[in-house]
């Protein structure tokens, strides 16, 4: 067969359809047309139909057909890796819900229910958990409102328990509609990859990096990993976020970044979390060349780096805690912040600009430091060391792009220690 062009990875999210992946996966699984015609309870000739249907969208050939079989060409195989993933989420959740309602599960031999196997309703799905009204949703997919409320119905008879309830802020997710929406942002996340990884196999690194950028890193490695990649691999675009550890972990769980870099806590596996230790550093008093306190050739007080006026990290950010916890070691329940912020620019210029004193690493400031324009500050208490790493989802198979970001942060690791 001649496959038409590929379409673009943007294009794709919406233009490939559920069920024909299902029926590629079927037949990748079990090697013929045949078989997956049994296992999904279809005709071989929409079995047939729905691979050279696939294949066209997909834009390759994804199986050599052999006499004794279908076999999945070095695109194909890609595709079902990638697709297993897709898949596999949205069966779960279906299990999740028979086991809810008849307390077993029932032999699905791992088929996803027609209810799951429609993108649009799932992106739809998507838009009405962000905008929580059914008109705003309607607008941003550009469809009726008529149309929002028959795909919401058609989810829950599926699923068979409600997904939102009203409330006076608009619609509000139940216990399900949460698992739900879990399930279904990691099944179209991974769904975007799929023409990534189609052009890897080509020699082409491509695609979208979201990645959830702590303070620690957004001032020397992070910035240098992103110049190195740019020049590399000019197909690929970074997104940073940066938002709260807690809010980033959450986003990390369900698939909307692909790894949070900076400071690493202790997590809880129970929960799909991993970490990777990159790098030690050491967190300190920091003030400007030619600070009072700067001049003096001595370890300073805690009461002494006090009075001039803290800027510490936020209030339950990890980076606070760490600080807190240090100085309470050091005889001090804990030090008041004149302010607390994680905008690097706002503390920096007070660094520069005022006697007040900010506790972080160098790096935060790197370039300031490296120009002498801003020095550490020994005290009582001592230097604080925290570790620098990566943190990723336990089960993650990450795209082309994040794997080229991941290895070039891993190089640059060893000059930030």
């Amino acid at each position: 067969m001649s496959p038409s062009a590929p379409i673009t990875p943007d294009e794709l999210s919406t233009s490939m359809s559920l069920a024909q992946l299902q029926v590629f996966a079927a037949v990748a699984t079990t090697g013929s047309v045949a078989a997956a015609s049994d296992l999904l309870f279809k005709a071989q000739s929409a079995v047939s139909r729905s691979i050279t249907e696939f294949e066209a969208t997909i834009g390759h050939t994804l199986f050599e057909r052999r006499s004794f079989g279908m076999l999945p060409t070095p695109v194909g195989n890609a595709v079902h890796e990638r697709g297993a993933r897709v898949l596999g989420e949205l069966a779960e959740f279906a299990v999740w819900c028979e086991l809810l309602r008849s307390r077993h599960v029932a032999a699905s031999r791992g088929v996803v229910p027609n209810y799951l196997l429609n993108t649009r309703r799932l992106q739809l799905f998507i838009e009405l958990c962000r905008h929580r009204n059914m008109q705003s949703a309607a607008v941003s997919m550009g469809i009726s409102q008529p149309a929002v409320s028959a795909a919401v119905r058609t989810l829950e008879a599926g699923a068979g328990f409600p997904l939102f309830e009203r409330s006076s802020r608009g619609l509000l997710l139940t216990e399900y509609g949460q698992t739900f929406e879990l399930r279904v942002r990691r099944a179209l996340n991974e769904l975007r990859q799929i023409p990534y990884e189609v052009a890897a196999l080509e020699g082409m690194v491509r695609g979208v990096v979201s990645v959830g950028a702590l303070p620690p890193v957004r001032s020397r490695i992070l910035p240098q990993a992103i110049a190195r990649l740019s020049q590399t691999h000019r197909g690929v675009r970074v997104v940073t976020d940066e938002r709260p550890y807690d809010d980033l972990l959450a986003e990390l769980r369900s698939g909307d970044i692909d790894f949070v870099l900076g400071a690493i806590a202790n997590v809880d596996v129970s929960v799909g979390l991993v970490t990777e230790l990159l790098y030690r550093e050491s967190m300190c008093a920091l003030v400007r060349q030619g600070h009072p306190l700067a001049r003096q050739g001595k370890a300073c007080s805690v009461d002494a780096i006090q009075a001039y006026g803290l800027i510490l990290p936020r209030q339950k950010s990890l980076a606070r805690k760490l600080v807190d916890e240090h100085f309470r070691r050091h005889g001090r329940k804990a030090l008041v912040a004149t302010v607390e912020t994680a905008d690097l620019a706002v503390v920096r210029s007070l660094l520069l600009d005022t006697d007040m004193i900010a506790f972080l690493s160098e790096n935060h400031v790197h370039r300031d430091v490296v120009d002498g324009d801003i020095v550490s500050l020994p005290t009582v208490a001592g230097a604080l060391e925290r570790k620098i790493g990566f943190t990723f989802r336990s089960d993650s198979a990450h795209s082309p792009a994040a794997l080229a970001l991941i290895s070039i942060v891993r190089s640059l690791a060893p000059d930030c220690r």
